[in-house]
């Protein structure tokens, strides 16, 4: 079953995105590197949120990554991912950030395959803060294979 197939059994739903402020996903030669996208669950994990409610936020992250993807790509099909980058809004002694940006990586290995086009390289990291109070900041980068 492909990507797109497979987001679609899970209820993703691609609405057109409209142009902002930043471009949400870009497209350079044969990638696609997306701006950070932010959880609607506002917080800090190890003081408001727990590590569940992180992981929610970090699937929530994805979620709209993807659909800025498919929205300049036109489809999840043919991609590979090859970089994320999980920003976790924690207090300072807070050291479970990898256990939330899994909330990325379980969609990402759900959709693409977690021995293959899904399985890249990922960094989680703790920050004192981040923009607008979001739990999670996401941003990605696919790669193309059909060029």
């Amino acid at each position: 079953m492909s990507a797109e197939q497979k987001a679609f059994e899970l209820g993703i739903e691609f609405p057109e995105v409209s142009r902002g402020y930043l471009n949400l996903c870009i497209r350079t030669g044969n990638l696609l590197m997306t701006s950070g996208h932010v959880s609607n669950i506002k917080g800090k994990l190890g003081a408001d949120l727990g590590v569940d409610e992180g992981y929610a936020a970090a699937k929530e992250c994805m979620v709209k990554i993807l659909q800025s993807v498919h929205a300049e790509h036109g489809t999840l099909d043919g991609l590979r991912c090859i970089k994320l980058l999980g920003c976790v809004n924690s207090t300072q002694d807070f050291i479970e950030q990898h256990l939330v940006i899994n909330g990325a990586s379980d969609l990402v290995h759900e959709l693409f395959g977690k021995e293959t086009d899904g399985y890249r390289a990922r960094s989680a990291l703790g920050f004192a803060s981040l923009p607008t109070g979001p739990a999670v900041e996401v941003e990605a980068i696919f790669e193309i294979k059909d060029v």
